[in-house]
């Protein structure tokens, strides 16, 4: 049975050309139907247009975080799993690195895989008289900050319409659980196992030191507010995409009504990740058994 394979790739990574050669040379012989985003097309010998995603497989990407983020959006909000290939430097949410895509596309072929289900959000902006101006869908986390302003600005939290607080802080980080390890991170939020299912807020550099980030429930509606800061802010979604803000404006976040699947394959797992990529665990040195 032929299995249709999206792919979406950066263009800005030298290692592509020879990737897509390599895809073109496997697909063959292991069933794959190759359909390839716009900007993929031309350079790739054979395979289609990818045209509708919703009638894809599996979606491959090449390239970093940053392309399977893109590609979860070209697949929205469809239950399409997505293989991720690294060709960049972290690639966290990547299964595996470039030199390892013939491996990779030989199991995925014989279904020796696992499809991770991860939470999405869909966040919207409200106008004051509460029309929706725009929505978008996240799969890491959908962030409201100031720009290049030195000042902190005040943020009002509040979710189902309950106070959580008021944060004199740069920025207010909504994320999921696989975003937990991101943009929150850096600004002090906690590391939450990817496949659960909650809303993490993580002020950044907020201006006192009794504030935490808050873990809540998936049923949670989280809502923010800007109270005293620049005419304009900032709303950044995955790190990619996103609006400006202005006052009397709402941007409201919720868990997506579909979620986007991971592929990863047996014999990895999320801490082994953690200490690879982020040196989860300590300094090697300092930890070695003397």
């Amino acid at each position: 049975m032929t299995t249709r394979l999206g792919v979406v790739g950066h263009p800005g990574y030298p290692g592509l050309p020879a990737v897509l050669r390599t895809l073109g040379d496997l697909a063959p012989a292991l069933g794959l139907e190759l359909y390839y985003e716009r900007e993929l097309f031309e350079a790739a010998a054979g395979g289609k247009l990818l045209e509708e995603p919703e009638r894809l497989n599996a979606l491959l990407t090449l390239g970093g975080d940053g392309t399977l983020l893109r590609g979860a959006r070209v697949i929205a909000p469809h239950s399409v799993p997505i293989l991720g290939i690294n060709l960049g430097h972290l690639g966290f949410l990547t299964c595996c690195n470039a030199d390892q895509l013939e491996i990779a596309l030989m199991r995925f072929a014989r279904r020796d895989y696992l499809a991770e289900s991860r939470m999405a959000l869909e966040a919207r902006v409200l106008q004051a008289n509460g029309v929706e101006r725009e929505h978008w869908r996240a799969l890491n986390d959908v962030v409201l900050h100031k720009g290049g302003f030195a000042r902190v600005v005040g943020f009002n939290v509040a979710a189902n319409g309950e106070p959580i607080a008021a944060y004199a802080a740069d920025g207010v980080v909504l994320s999921t659980p696989t975003g937990s390890t991101a943009y929150s991170l850096s600004a002090g939020g906690p590391v939450v196992f990817p496949t659960l299912e909650t809303i993490v807020v993580t002020p950044v550099s907020a201006h006192t030191l009794a504030i935490r980030p808050v873990i809540l429930p998936p049923t949670a509606e989280v809502t923010v507010q800007a109270d005293g800061g620049p005419d304009e802010l900032l709303i950044t979604v995955d790190g990619q995409v996103g609006s400006s803000f202005s006052p009397g404006e709402t941007l409201s976040v919720r868990r997506a009504d579909t979620g986007v699947l991971i592929i990863r394959f047996p014999g990895t797992n999320f801490f082994t990740t953690l200490r690879q990529k982020l040196g989860w665990g300590g300094l090697a040195d300092r930890d070695r058994p003397i």
